[in-house]
């Protein structure tokens, strides 16, 4: 019996227009989820059938021409991790999930304080003691279905970390300590897949791409034996938004240009940014 879906779909698009004037198909946010309804078949695959018939879905509309089709389709098809849901973690979540990243993991079992007010986008003064993955989940949910999301409301650890990890095409480090990530680069290499590491501090921090087969973190804090355990810079110096939302932004850049293969990617490169001279330096490191 042949497929309804693509039937469907020729029947329901619209004519529309990229943001450049070019003409295109498009279909409406309501038409997805009423026909994932009738065909019992997800958002995101009633997407990924769309964009396959060249059908845009409104929502992605202005990612063209930055992204082409084909490349819309791959961040459909594509599976993320992110692990730490804080300050960095929800922004990311958020960023990935505009983008039109397929699957999202996401893992955290910290709940909200009133000191994450400052800073991070999932918290409000409503969700106070709640766990932050499941604030996330109803966030993903809230903005767009076609994006499928898992929660693990538990820390990531040394006995876990594969677990988790396992399955994804690239892993987002959202942590606020250097041990643990550790533990996630060692995590991601073992699974083969990539890791996009940040750490903020103030209106400072830095980003990088590592691969399986680079050194990673170790070329940015030494020896993982030898890390300094007691607290980091952001101990030191607190966390100001406008730093959070920077090196996320680029944190996500990083993402789209690993699943996408794009060029220039921070491979055994660090980009340090400082917002309080606004200087912004790649360093090689490997």
């Amino acid at each position: 019996m042949a497929d309804p879906l693509p039937t469907r779909l020729q029947s329901i698009a619209e004519n529309g227009t990229l943001a450049d004037g070019t003409p295109c198909q498009v279909i409406q946010h309501q038409a997805v989820m009423i026909l994932s309804e009738q065909t019992g078949t997800s958002p995101r695959m009633v997407e990924l059938a769309a964009l396959q018939q060249a059908i845009l879905p409104v929502r992605y509309l202005r990612n063209l021409k930055t992204l082409t089709l084909d490349d819309q389709i791959q961040l459909l098809r594509a599976s993320v991790c992110v692990v730490g849901l804080g300050g960095l973690g929800g922004l990311v979540t958020e960023t990935l999930t505009r983008m039109g990243i397929g699957r999202l993991h996401l893992i955290d079992g910290d709940t909200f304080e009133a000191h994450n007010l400052n800073r991070q986008l999932l918290s409000d003064t409503v969700g106070l003691g709640q766990p932050k993955s499941k604030a996330a989940a109803l966030r993903v949910n809230a903005i767009n279905p076609g994006t499928e999301v898992t929660i693990t409301p538990s820390r990531l650890m040394a006995d876990n970390a594969d677990r988790l990890v396992d399955g994804c095409h690239v892993v987002v480090d959202c942590l606020d300590n250097i041990e643990s990530r550790f533990v996630l680069e060692t995590a991601a290499r073992r699974v083969g897949i990539p890791m996009v590491s940040a750490a903020i501090a103030g209106l400072t921090g830095h980003v990088t791409t590592i691969f399986p087969e680079d050194k990673g973190l170790e070329n940015i804090y030494g020896p993982r034996e030898r890390i300094d355990r007691s607290h980091g810079a952001e101990m030191e110096l607190g966390c100001l938004a406008p730093g959070v939302n920077l090196i996320a932004s680029i944190e996500c850049t990083e993402v789209l240009k690993v699943l996408l293969g794009r060029e220039n990617p921070l491979r055994n490169r660090l980009l340090v940014v400082d917002l309080n001279d606004y200087t912004i330096e790649a360093l090689q490191i490997g």
